[in-house]
């Protein structure tokens, strides 16, 4: 990964690839990791999650291998979620960052995607020191995949995420995880 500024002054990150393909059934002879991760961005910011901007993606055969670059705008204001949890915050910034990443992470199971790869290191927070408004983003989608349904979709990611969230209380996992049957069960908005 390497980080560069772009022409409008924001932050770039640029990722290259050499040999990184995915195989399925529908790409057998495998397909660059970095296109199944455009895919994943679009697609979820179609659902309103909130993740990196793409500004470009392209991916070459090169003497029989594949090349691939992937460019995404910096998430600028925000924090993984394991810096987040190592800087105090009132309780009130708390509770609206468990809600906001249970409706982030609900829309993206309602909208039949899997992250894949759903550590705390994956999950970026955004909050201000005078307002309990919190923005959460995901990224690192290149494992990210489509489920036929949404309790599949969840289920690994939950049980990854529950594995890896060491900063994250108790208390706050089975708040979140309130939040999120709560978010799962509402109905979708327009």
């Amino acid at each position: 990964m390497q980080l560069l500024r772009g022409e409008t002054g924001s932050m770039l990150y640029v990722k290259r690839q050499t040999g990184h393909v995915h195989r399925s059934l529908r790409h057998p002879f495998g397909r660059p990791t970095v296109l199944r991760e455009a895919e994943a961005l679009r697609a979820l910011a179609a659902l309103e999650v909130h993740v990196p901007t793409l500004t470009y993606c392209g991916a070459r055969s090169q003497d029989g291998q594949w090349q691939a670059i992937l460019v995404t705008e910096a998430l600028e204001g925000y924090l993984n979620l394991d810096a987040w949890y190592h800087q105090p915050h009132d309780p009130a910034t708390r509770a609206a960052m468990l809600r906001e990443l249970a409706r982030t992470l609900a829309r993206m199971h309602r909208g039949h995607w899997q992250h894949g790869c759903l550590y705390p290191k994956h999950i970026f927070v955004r909050s201000t020191e005078n307002s309990a408004a919190v923005d959460v983003a995901l990224l690192d989608l290149e494992k990210a995949r489509r489920r036929l349904l949404p309790r599949l979709a969840s289920r690994r990611d939950l049980a990854q995420l529950d594995r890896h969230r060491s900063p994250m209380p108790d208390t706050d996992w089975r708040d979140l995880l309130c939040h999120y049957q709560r978010a799962l069960a509402a109905p979708s908005p327009p």
